[in-house]
């Protein structure tokens, strides 16, 4: 899986959580041997802590982890 700037990965509770919960960290600068990603407890609200780590660490940190997809939204066809 390749990095890419804007995923979303939701990662496993026993290689990175908060209180036993699974974080979600989204990849907002991807540099060559860098990450800046943002740490959140719930990836609809987006809050959370900016972080920075090298692509070593965070591949760690993702290991085990799923890439999060938002559900696709339901549009009503009918006319307003």
């Amino acid at each position: 899986m390749k990095l890419q700037q804007g995923q979303i990965w939701k990662t496993h509770p026993d290689v990175h959580s908060n209180a036993g919960k699974p974080l979600y960290l989204r990849i907002v600068e991807l540099e060559r041997l860098a990450v800046g990603y943002k740490e959140m407890s719930d990836p609809r609200t987006g809050d959370g802590k900016h972080k920075s780590a090298t692509k070593k660490e965070f591949c760690r940190l993702i290991k085990q982890a799923d890439l999060f997809e938002f559900p696709p939204t339901v549009v009503d066809p009918r006319p307003r």
